[in-house]
């Protein structure tokens, strides 16, 4: 007899993901004030990259608490690279660090993921692609509406 719990589970997470992940090493810094309000720096280095998230790494470690609100942004000269995330594009953007991922003793490098702080009901629209010929038509109504009218 084979008990339920002893059959490995091969099922297949979903991707409830609301965008796709790019994976990318890109240098960015991120920005943000300690317990005593003193200003603190860090270089990281980007290891994925969403329209709502990012996970970077830090070459060395730094003390950061969980949900302290930071400034992220790219280094200037990766900020237009093709396949980069448009919110991340256009300098500093408030993010909250929502997951803290200790060294390790073999090497392993502090992560922080981040979850920027944008909009989360915008989503990317395909861009329409018009010929240099093309016309756009506004089309109006053939009849107005009719508003009721008020009577005193």
């Amino acid at each position: 007899m084979r008990a339920a719990w002893a059959q490995p589970v091969s099922r297949q997470m979903p991707n409830r993901r609301a965008a796709e992940r790019l994976t990318v090493a890109l240098p960015a810094r991120l920005t943000w004030k300690d317990q005593r309000g003193s200003t603190r720096f860090a270089s990281v280095v980007t290891r994925d990259v969403s329209e709502f998230g990012v996970f970077v790494e830090c070459p060395s470690p730094i003390a950061i608490t969980q949900f302290r609100l930071v400034q992220f942004q790219l280094e200037r000269d990766v900020r237009h690279m093709p396949g980069i995330p448009e919110a991340i594009r256009h300098g500093r953007l408030l993010s909250a660090v929502y997951r803290i991922v200790q060294p390790t003793r073999s090497g392993g490098r502090q992560g922080i993921a981040l979850r920027l702080l944008v909009d989360p009901r915008r989503r990317l629209r395909p861009e329409i692609e018009l010929d240099s010929d093309a016309h756009l038509e506004l089309v109006a109504a053939a009849e107005p509406a009719e508003l009721p009218v008020a009577t005193v």
